[in-house]
């Protein structure tokens, strides 16, 4: 078998990973966020505040152990194979959706939390994919079969919070409930398993053995992040930029959900509606915003009009209104995407590549850590809708930190290894 036929596979795997994701954001919460919903798992009599602060916590969880679990399964993959280690994280993330499906039905919170512990350690899908295409790949390609894995990434995240408020709908079909997306997700991976078994071949086949695996290498990323002089006020911005996002992730669903009365199936439609424009932005707007303005120019506005989008939803009274502020926001949320990933891509020496990009990952994953924490906290004791104006600011904070220290950003010839 030539091993450009994993190509499909490796696309599968990346679009399924962000279907699973897509999926828990209508339905989390509803669990614990929303007394009203028939799927509200605390026992009568708990204050909502409590359920606030469990669904920050739960959804925190999960990029926590990412960050911690990423760059070793990566470097597993270097010394085993890439086959090997994508089938383990497959299978773990598969087992994952078993367990918080179980978790629903029994309702155990713990089962709950155990589920997206075990997703997160398992879920180096991403990471080990990418390396796969690298293995396949000529230098020149690479650009363009990353760019399938950026449309297979948006294009899971558009279908998999419209699947996760159709399958939960039992108006839609009576015997659906919370649980049943998680069902569905848990076969998705389990037909991917499959695919991987029989239809990739190792795109790594002589793997070094040798490798000693450090296993603490997600905190050597962020200590080094921050002592590269020429990256620090990117990587900075990477990061604020990140937690902002990740504060708006964690409760916007819970803002429409208090101010609008959305159900987990209007969640689904609105995200799939968000999603559209970001991929629409990825796949059109970046690539004409390019030919007229740097990275560097993009990112000077980008990252400001963005966070000002995210505050734009206070403005609006009607859920209608809401689709006219979706656009500003997701459109620039793209373009800063993009280009804070180019900028840095483009920053450093051709040779480092992957590991100025592994910086980038645990940086991210880091950033996605504490927000959801702390917006369950702000939620509780301050409003519902609280975390949304932290994430608008503190997005315009990254963009305010890139246009004060985007200017001492290294040439490209920049050496990061044994900084």
């Amino acid at each position: 078998m030539n091993k450009k036929n994993s190509l499909p596979v490796v696309i599968l795997t990346i679009f399924l990973d962000m279907l699973g994701y897509g999926i828990l954001i209508p339905i989390m919460p509803q669990l614990l966020a929303n007394p009203d919903s028939p799927s509200y798992l605390l026992a009568a009599g708990s204050s909502v505040q409590r359920g606030y602060i469990l669904l920050g916590i739960l959804i925190a969880v999960f990029p926590l152990s990412q960050f911690i679990a990423a760059p070793i399964l990566g470097q597993l993959s270097d010394r085993y194979g890439r086959k090997k280690i994508l089938l383990f994280s497959l299978a773990g993330t598969c087992l994952s959706y078993v367990l918080f499906a179980a978790g629903i039905h029994l309702k155990l919170l713990g089962l709950l939390f155990f589920a997206r512990t075990l997703d997160g350690l398992t879920g180096g899908n991403i990471a080990v994919a990418q390396a796969a295409v690298a293995d396949i790949t000529k230098p020149e390609n690479r650009t363009k079969n990353f760019g399938l894995i950026g449309a297979s990434f948006g294009l899971g995240f558009i279908i998999g919070p419209f699947l996760g408020g159709k399958l939960s709908d039992s108006t839609l079909v009576h015997w659906f409930d919370s649980a049943t997306p998680f069902w569905f997700a848990a076969l998705l991976s389990s037909v991917n398993v499959m695919f991987v078994v029989t239809r990739f071949e190792e795109t790594h086949p002589n793997p070094n053995r040798n490798l000693l695996v450090n296993w603490h290498q997600s905190f050597l990323n962020l200590m080094k992040a921050f002592n590269l002089p020429g990256l620090r006020g990117i990587y900075t911005s990477v990061f604020l930029f990140h937690c902002g996002f990740s504060f708006f992730t964690t409760f916007i669903s819970v803002f429409l959900i208090t101010r609008f009365g959305f159900t987990q199936g209007r969640l689904g439609d609105f995200f799939a509606y968000v999603g559209t424009w970001v991929v629409f932005t990825q796949g059109f707007i970046t690539r004409r915003v390019s030919h007229i303005l740097t990275e560097k120019q993009v990112l000077r506005f980008s990252l400001i009009v963005c966070g000002c989008g995210i505050l734009t939803y206070f403005l609006a009274r009607t859920p209608v209104q809401l689709l006219f502020c979706v656009p500003l926001f997701a459109v620039f949320n793209g373009l800063s995407q993009a280009n804070l990933v180019g900028l840095i891509s483009r920053s450093v020496d051709g040779s480092i590549q992957g590991e100025i990009l592994g910086i980038n990952a645990s940086i991210q994953a880091f950033a996605q850590f504490l927000p959801p924490v702390l917006a369950g906290y702000l939620a509780a004791h301050v409003r519902p809708s609280f975390p949304l104006f932290v994430a608008g600011t503190t997005i315009i904070l990254a963009g305010l930190v890139f246009n004060l220290f985007a200017g001492t950003s290294p040439g490209p010839s920049l050496k990061v290894s044994g900084a």
